[in-house]
């Protein structure tokens, strides 16, 4: 018995061990990752202190990441950056939601039936043209300075990456998996589902991508178009009256905000499309 035991445990530490060294190698790689990608801002921000104290550069117009730093610490105390984040995080998210939805459908639309493409395609790449400043004006004069004028300009930048995508994801399906659904009998919902948005999904999630990227920048634009609350409005009050460390806080709030959207995002194009063989560079 007690040999049997000593040979079992031989087994399982034989079974364990390229368990561990492999999630050790795969934290190995995640760790080599990121201190890769942090490389090239650690040695921009040392080099940038050392350039600010040293007078090199002026510290009205580009303050020092240490006084950065101690601006965001104040807004964090005086709760002035934890009530403006909440505010414009549900701008962002409700315009994104509103436009990518809208994006996806009419994408679907468009891509299944060419007689929506030919009805609806015109229309929207027009509208797709018109820049955001342009518009602007025009939705505070219909919409008021109120939330919806804001929404609907972040919604406007969102539609349309979600919807050009998912137009390209569903005509770039291999038309003999059609012939293939039509000899197995699928209606033409399982058909949509099973076959036309998980071919499509790659383009989909790309859409989203940059649909989550748009919004952000459209938040900006609609924070700045006569807000009173809002990182946005937060950035345009700190310029007015100089305090540039306080718009840099800004710009780092959007930046890490967006890489941290793009980054999800990026997660569940691992986790969903992981039966696809790609070529991951060299």
């Amino acid at each position: 018995m007690s040999q049997q035991r000593q040979l079992a445990t031989v087994e399982l530490e034989y079974v364990q061990r390229p368990a561990l060294s492999e999630r050790k190698q795969k934290l190995k790689q995640r760790v080599n990752r990121f201190a890769l990608g942090a490389l090239v801002p650690v040695l921009f921000l040392i080099a940038w202190q050392i350039l600010g104290d040293l007078g090199v550069i002026s510290s009205l117009l580009f303050p020092t990441p240490l006084r950065i730093f101690q601006a965001g610490i104040r807004l964090v105390q005086t709760g002035e950056l934890y009530d403006n984040l909440k505010i414009s995080l549900v701008r962002a998210l409700s315009g994104f939601f509103m436009g990518g939805a809208l994006g996806l459908a009419f994408g679907v639309l468009v891509g299944l039936f060419r007689r929506s493409e030919r009805t609806l395609d015109p229309t929207v790449q027009m509208i797709r043209m018109v820049p955001h400043l342009a518009i602007a004006p025009l939705f505070i004069l219909w919409f008021g300075i109120g939330e919806t004028a804001k929404i609907l300009l972040i919604a406007k930048g969102a539609f349309f990456p979600l919807y050009i995508n998912t137009f390209v994801g569903i005509r770039g399906v291999d038309n003999k998996l059609f012939d293939v659904t039509r000899v197995l009998g699928f209606s033409k919902w399982k058909q949509i589902l099973r076959l036309i948005l998980p071919a499509a999904l790659p383009n989909i999630l790309l859409g989203v991508r940059i649909s989550l990227g748009v919004s952000w920048l459209g938040l900006v634009v609609a924070e700045l178009m006569g807000s009173t609350a809002g990182i946005g409005y937060l950035m345009s009050d700190a310029r007015q009256f100089s305090k540039t460390p306080v718009v840099f806080v800004g710009i780092l709030i959007f930046a890490t905000f967006g890489i941290l959207s793009d980054s999800l995002v990026r997660l569940l194009e691992r986790k969903w499309l992981s039966w696809r063989e790609n070529y991951n560079g060299r």
